[in-house]
């Protein structure tokens, strides 16, 4: 009778054994890369045995976050520029930023039969509320504006402008109908190789910045070996798959 217990605590032992190695990661992610992440974290967990725990949201307002002491271990923006920024203020662990994706912008509406695959609706005026988001927060709302300004289209559509606080909440203004139809991430309405829902334009990405997306491991996840774990994970070819199916171009 007592082997099975033996055994059983053996058991036990492990179990906490792995509990006490595994670390969590703490990770601001890019609201446009919101079902990536869903997609990449439990595979992530399962292979490596840590935890991440992710929060999503506008790339400006995280820097701002970070600056002000918000304990994140690893970035995954928007942009490459506020990794960059925040490697040169020392906020990063050197050496550890990279492009884990390059995103591409897409005219959308909720409506399968609102967009014929060009930009006719957006120059003919034919819609009350184009939705993009904050151009000064999200890099996203950046390249819309510069598609606005490459069609001559900036002035005439100012006054239709819905403006959401990040990628996320412009997405919701169209699939609710509260706006026609807006400048969104591919991401967010991609998945294995089509637009799976609504109608679409998928932006020429010569019409605007490249959306180089780079992540990067802050100062808190330094001696973190779940932040480690992440970025490698993330260039792994799981990962990269995953990236792919949401429309998303790999460096």
């Amino acid at each position: 009778m007592l082997k099975p217990l033996k055994h059983s605590l053996l058991a036990l032992s492990l179990i906490f054994t792995s509990g006490a190695i595994a670390d969590e990661v703490k990770v601001a992610v890019a609201a446009n890369f919101t079902a990536p992440m869903q997609a990449i974290a439990p595979a992530f967990e399962k292979a490596t045995g840590h935890k991440l725990v992710a929060s999503f949201g506008a790339t400006g307002q995280f820097y701002a976050q970070i600056k002000n002491g918000a304990p994140f271990d690893v970035l995954l923006a928007a942009d490459d520029t506020t990794p960059a920024r925040l490697e040169s203020e020392g906020a990063t662990v050197p050496g550890s930023r990279f492009t884990y994706a390059i995103g591409s912008l897409v005219l959308w509406s909720a409506d399968a039969s609102y967009l014929d695959g060009t930009d006719a609706v957006l120059k003919a005026g034919q819609f009350r509320h184009l939705s993009i988001a904050n151009p000064k927060a999200a890099p996203y709302g950046l390249a819309a504006m510069q598609v606005l300004d490459k069609l001559g289209l900036s002035e005439a559509v100012k006054a239709k402008l819905v403006e959401g606080q990040n990628i996320t909440q412009a997405y919701q203004f169209v699939s609710t109908g509260n706006a026609e139809l807006g400048f969104v991430a591919l991401s967010q309405v991609y998945k294995d190789g089509q637009v799976s829902s609504g109608s679409a334009w998928i932006v020429p990405d010569t019409m605007y910045d490249p959306i180089k997306q780079d992540a990067v491991i802050l100062k808190q996840g330094a001696d973190n070996p779940a932040a480690a774990a992440l970025v490698e994970y993330l260039q792994s070819a799981e990962a990269t798959r995953v990236i792919e199916s949401f429309g998303y171009k790999l460096p």
